[in-house]
Parts: structure tokens; C-alpha cells; sequence
């Protein structure tokens, strides 16, 4: 799969904690070569009608948003968990 990175997704990846962002290359990497691989935990974020937006995690606390089309991947945004999640 390509992955594509939106500015707001690079924008938010560089206010990461350094933890956080020594973790991202592993993570992208397994997503662009499985995007269900199971240490993603990769799913489709719920009420969003026919939008394909999917979530997955970096780790205990940092998700990450995409959305699919076809072979490629768009990186919306990444942060913590619920504020991810506020608008994919």
C-alpha cells in the first residue's frame, strides 16, 4: 500500500512526545505492508455513514487516522486518543 501524509498529519506527528514519534517509522511501515497487521489493531472508526475512515494505534495512548482509497492510504491525523478521534 502508499501512504500519503496529509499536512495536518505531519503537523500533529512532529508534536509528538519523542517517544511517540520513535515509534511512528515501525508502525507506518507495518501499515503500508499490512494494514491489518495485528500490533495496529486497525479499525473502521464507527458513525461516519459510508466515509472509509479507520483508526489504528501506535501505542497505549497515540491512534492514528486514515482513510482508504483503493491502494492508497491517507494519513488524516494522529494524537491522543480522544482528541484523534474528533474529527478523522
Amino acid at each position: 500500500m502508499n501512504l500519503v501524509y496529509t499536512a495536518r498529519f505531519a503537523e500533529a506527528a512532529s508534536r509528538l512526545p519523542k517517544e511517540a514519534r520513535a515509534k511512528l517509522p515501525k508502525a507506518l511501515n507495518l501499515l503500508a505492508d499490512n494494514p491489518r497487521h495485528p500490533g495496529l489493531q486497525t479499525k473502521k472508526i464507527q458513525g461516519l455513514g459510508d466515509r472509509e475512515f479507520f483508526e489504528a494505534r501506535l501505542d497505549q495512548k497515540v491512534r492514528f487516522t486514515l482513510q482508504v482509497q483503493g491502494e492508497v492510504l491517507i494519513l488524516r491525523n494522529i494524537d491522543e486518543h480522544d482528541a484523534c478521534l474528533v474529527d478523522p
